[in-house]
């Protein structure tokens, strides 16, 4: 990870937050991109404490210029950009037929627009130096049905689709796609979801060591499917 450049968007708490420290201490560059400013601003001040190298950006990105904006500052201030993770998530679920079309069309546009927008950003980079490595969060939901889950389940089936297309496309450019799809992961978002034991579920670090494990194996290994991890014990009891 020595000098790679990579760019985590919702970095600013969670998974996003421990993916982001543990690549800066690993010897990454590290451009954290988030729509709040404070909590990117305090990622970025851990990860200066411990010796590492990160600059926050605040953006949408659902947003075309916010995305291009971001991959320039990695680009401008660092060269290139070689890692990108496409974490930046939002939750909402209603069974179809009741879903609001607000809701779906944000879900979707944050879930699913905003990995595609990253993605078509920074591939040109990586397929010119023929290196790169996109790793895309998804979830749970997006390898099981569940009731109720609705644009949220949906958003991450299409990611999961999303990432093997992108794969499939640049492998033979030295380009690798990893997909990881986390059970319940205990974050601001769902910690005080009713019911949830949360001594029964991830935490973001879980998530951070299973990507950085990704990402750093030799170059010509291929991790098929979406990679599922989850807890043995029902986080819900």
């Amino acid at each position: 990870m020595e000098n790679k450049v990579a760019i985590v968007t919702g970095g600013g708490t969670g998974i996003g937050e421990a993916i982001a420290l543990a690549l800066a201490l690993a010897g990454a560059r590290v451009v954290v991109c988030g729509r709040r400013a404070e909590p990117l601003a305090e990622v970025v001040a851990q990860i200066r404490t411990h010796g590492g190298t990160a600059v926050p950006v605040t953006a949408d990105v659902s947003e075309v210029a916010d995305v291009e904006r971001v991959v320039a500052t990695a680009v401008d201030r660092f060269g290139t950009v070689d890692i990108l993770i496409n974490n930046a998530a939002i939750d909402g679920g209603a069974p179809i037929h009741r879903h609001s079309i607000e809701e779906w069309d944000r879900v979707m546009a944050i879930n699913l627009r905003g990995p595609f927008l990253f993605a078509r950003a920074v591939l040109p980079l990586m397929r010119q130096q023929q290196s790169g490595h996109i790793i895309n969060i998804s979830s749970e939901s997006g390898v099981e049905y569940y009731a109720g889950n609705g644009a949220y389940g949906v958003s991450k089936h299409a990611l999961n689709a999303l990432g093997e297309f992108i794969q499939r496309e640049n492998q033979e450019l030295n380009i690798r796609v990893n997909t990881i799809c986390p059970g319940m992961v205990l974050t601001p978002m769902a910690q005080d979801s009713p019911g949830l034991v949360h001594d029964k579920c991830l935490s973001p670090e879980d998530i951070a060591d299973l990507t950085m494990w990704l990402l750093t194996r030799q170059p010509n290994l291929k991790i098929g499917l979406p990679v599922l991890i989850q807890t043995m014990a029902n986080p819900w009891g």
